[in-house]
């Protein structure tokens, strides 16, 4: 279980497999890794050399107090290329990756090639997601609900509520679907760390910045996705982007779960544009 002590002391565990030009997979807020390995790595480390990791309070990474922001996310980030000697891959993020991958890019565009963003929300966006009308709270309540949660009515807008009410939710991809979920460490995550007002903190990229991002972006949004606003923004806002639709799934946000051949195709059609 390799883990690197970075320069400000934090471990992160990360994995590295296959051959070719690099390419960073950054999972999301109470993911890990593992999304990642489950469909995707087996395919792409015959095209790339793959580097995963855990974010800082996820799977086995250390978890501190504080620091999960989107620029200290992106610093972790940096500090983890040069002790791994990774000069400029591509970054794929998913969700709160994909924030932190724009991050970087616009913090450190000399270190990264291309930028896939799937289903990413933007912290400076988040006051359009903080209003009861949201469509993203009824869409999210109504896949609990599915799913065997009863969210009482003066919660459906709770983010808080609903992310620990996510966690009880049984796994629903890979072997151990079907089977509960450890839900331990990512409630201490939520409950013990600064991660829910860090999650909002907009930092170095406020919306006014982001046509400052010159890396080439692709944009991988789901058909029906709460964070098509989002979308939206950064695919009129981006000097250089490409956008593609994938089909509507159940919960329209893990792609790299739900449909993972077609993000992994679209990640090696963005390696085809970055070879012409």
């Amino acid at each position: 279980m390799p883990k690197t002590v970075l320069r400000n002391g934090i471990r992160l565990h990360h994995i590295t497999a296959g051959d070719g030009p690099d390419l960073v997979l950054v999972h999301g807020i109470t993911g890990n890794l593992a999304v990642w390995h489950l469909h995707m790595v087996p395919v792409l480390l015959d095209h790339f050399r793959v580097l995963t990791y855990d974010l800082r309070g996820h799977g086995y990474s250390d978890m501190p107090k504080t620091g999960y922001d989107c620029d200290s996310m992106a610093e972790d980030l940096q500090q983890l290329l040069d002790a791994l000697e990774i000069e400029r891959p591509m970054l794929v993020g998913h969700s709160y990756g994909a924030d932190i991958a724009l991050y970087f890019a616009h913090s450190y565009p000399e270190r990264v090639s291309h930028v896939v963003a799937i289903e990413g929300a933007l912290s400076a966006l988040v006051s359009a997601r903080n209003r009861e009308e949201w469509e993203g709270w009824s869409y999210w309540v109504e896949t609990l609900e599915r799913s065997g949660q009863q969210i009482p009515p003066d919660r459906r807008s709770d983010v808080l509520y609903l992310l620990k009410a996510t966690l009880e939710v049984p796994k629903k991809w890979g072997p151990l679907n079907g089977l509960p979920r450890n839900s331990t460490p990512y409630l201490r995550l939520v409950e013990e760390t600064t991660i829910a007002r860090d999650y909002e903190r907009v930092g170095s990229l406020p919306l006014e910045a982001v046509p400052e991002i010159e890396t080439p972006v692709t944009l991988l949004w789901a058909e029906g996705s709460a964070f098509m606003g989002t979308h939206d923004f950064l695919a009129g806002a981006l000097p250089n982007v490409r956008s593609v639709l994938l089909p509507g799934t159940e919960w329209a946000h893990f792609g790299p779960l739900e449909q993972p051949e077609a993000v992994t195709a679209e990640i090696l059609a963005a390696l085809e544009v970055e070879a012409r």
